[in-house]
C-alpha cells in the first residue's frame, strides 16, 4: 500500500500517497465527489464515486493502476486546473 497519510475533516476524507502517478485525492462523504490531484500536474473533480469505490482503491496494492482501471473511465469529471 502507498497511502503516505490520511487524514478526515468532518466529511472529507484526504490522502497524500507515495506513488508515480497519484499526488493526493480528497473524498467527499456527503456528495460522494472524488478530487485527485496528480503528480505531474492537474487536479480533476469525479462525480458519484461510491465510498465502496474509494476504499477499494485506498485498499489497492496500487492506488495509480486501481484508480486508472476502475475510476478514470467510469465516472464524470471536470478538469480543476
Amino acid at each position: 500500500m502507498a497511502v503516505k497519510s490520511e487524514k478526515i475533516k468532518g466529511k472529507l476524507i484526504i490522502n497524500e500517497y507515495d506513488s508515480s502517478n497519484l499526488k493526493t485525492t480528497e473524498y467527499n462523504t456527503e456528495t460522494n465527489e472524488l478530487i485527485v490531484e496528480f503528480k505531474k500536474g492537474g487536479k480533476y473533480s469525479y462525480n458519484k464515486v461510491p465510498i465502496s469505490i474509494f476504499t477499494k482503491m485506498r485498499k489497492a496494492e496500487s492506488q495509480g493502476s486501481y484508480f486508472s482501471k476502475n475510476i478514470s473511465r467510469s465516472y464524470k469529471y471536470k478538469k480543476l486546473s
